[in-house]
């Protein structure tokens, strides 16, 4: 298994069609799961370069959620959406997801994302499976680290505002 880390979250390679992302959080996995799945909090800090400028979520098995992320000046915006198949909240999430951006579209994926916590700390970690190595590495290449990894900072950040 490959690891990379990059300030506080860590990718891991666990097979070749899977990648994990994992995150600790010193705060209790309510305010986590709070500002991972409500749109009011979804939009002070989704999204690694300009923010989300659209954000609907339906909690509900079989609802769904629709991300738009801001790019840059004069291009176009970039869409992450998927269908929820379980929630049971504050401890776990399973979705679909796909992602459309100016040329690059993921095929759609499974996530599977924990919030454990322990001693009122929080291991957020989501588990991304694709339909191929190909795909996997696809994603990989498309900067989902780096984005993820600045989005997590601005959790972080954002969490500290909930308190």
């Amino acid at each position: 298994m490959d690891a990379i880390n990059r300030h506080k979250m860590t990718l891991t390679l666990p097979s070749d069609v899977e990648f994990v992302l994992a995150r600790k959080f010193d705060v209790p996995r309510s305010l986590v799961f709070q500002a991972w799945t409500e749109p009011k909090h979804l939009t002070k800090w989704f999204g690694c370069v300009g923010g989300l400028v659209g954000c609907d979520v339906d909690l509900t098995v079989d609802g769904g959620f629709r991300y738009v992320m801001k790019t840059g000046p004069g291009q176009p915006h970039s869409v992450i959406f998927g269908v929820y198949r379980e929630v049971k909240a504050p401890a776990r999430l399973v979705h679909t997801q796909g992602f459309v951006a100016e040329g690059f579209l993921t095929p759609n994926v499974m996530v599977t994302t924990t919030f454990d916590e322990r001693h009122g700390c929080t291991t957020l970690t989501s588990n991304i499976w694709h339909n191929s190595k190909a795909d996997r590495d696809a994603y990989l290449a498309s900067g989902v680290e780096r984005g993820a990894d600045a989005s997590f900072d601005q959790l972080e950040a954002h969490i500290r505002t909930m308190m």
